[in-house]
């Protein structure tokens, strides 16, 4: 954990190959339902919300909030809101997503990553004392000459202070690399996310973050791309998410 601090500290982002990822995670709490929890992408709702009218994303959405004392409350469903500074494609509209099933939401496999990002972040942010967490279940898909774009609004930063993206599984999909870079645009660093648990720890208001396109490898089968995203913000005084 320590380590990861300081190299989040340094760089603005860190990548976690899975192994490693999944160690950590298991140090912290108990991963043993994690079969359910990633085969629940595959119950995932189209997101009807995409301006550049695509039907290759699907996804759910939970709140929570994590107090001083580490306690881990989901909140009542409430909608997803961005800015169009901050999502210039599907900013500015509150996009009221399907919730994360109950028994997702409460499973140890994600109560075991909220509690491992509540620790690593606020090591990097020692004075917020209650975090505002939000959950996304995303599942990007590729067709026969139809890419799927785990990015769409391009090299972005999420409008939070910390965000973390862990993959679950891909099948069937080339390309998806993640790149890195700083407010004037320098690439920074780039990594794929191919193994399940490797994972994107990125300090948002320090780097943009952007993912290439993924394509079917045999475009007979399905190709999907499962990852799940976290992101952390200072707990608002109102109940919209008002990145």
């Amino acid at each position: 954990m320590n380590a990861l601090v300081k190299r989040i500290a340094q760089e603005g982002y860190a990548f976690v190959e899975g192994t490693r990822m999944r160690e950590c995670l298991a140090a912290g709490g108990a991963l043993d339902d994690w079969e359910a929890f990633a085969g629940s992408w595959g119950r995932l709702e189209l997101d009807r919300y995409m301006a550049d009218e695509g039907r290759y994303r699907r996804r759910r959405h939970a709140v929570y909030r994590i107090g001083a004392d580490g306690k881990i409350v989901r909140e009542p469903h409430q909608p997803h809101f961005q800015s169009i500074d901050y999502n210039p494609l599907n900013g500015g509209v509150a996009r009221w997503f399907e919730p994360v099933a109950p028994d997702i939401g409460a499973s140890h496999c994600l109560i075991t990553i909220l509690g491992f990002c509540r620790a690593l972040f606020s090591a990097l942010a020692p004075e917020v004392p209650s975090w505002h967490v939000e959950v996304h279940q995303f599942r990007i898909e590729a067709h026969a000459g139809e890419e799927g774009r785990p990015t769409p609004e391009g090299m972005h930063r999420d409008g939070v202070d910390f965000v973390l993206v862990l993959m679950i599984t891909r099948s069937n999909i080339a390309s998806g690399t993640t790149t890195i870079d700083d407010h004037a645009r320098h690439e920074l660093g780039s990594f794929t996310l191919n193994a399940p648990f490797d994972a994107a720890l990125v300090d948002d208001a320090r780097v943009f973050h952007g993912v290439t396109p993924v394509e079917p490898i045999d475009p007979r089968l399905p190709a999907f791309r499962d990852v799940l995203v976290v992101t952390f913000r200072r707990n608002p005084s109102n109940k919209i998410n008002q990145y």
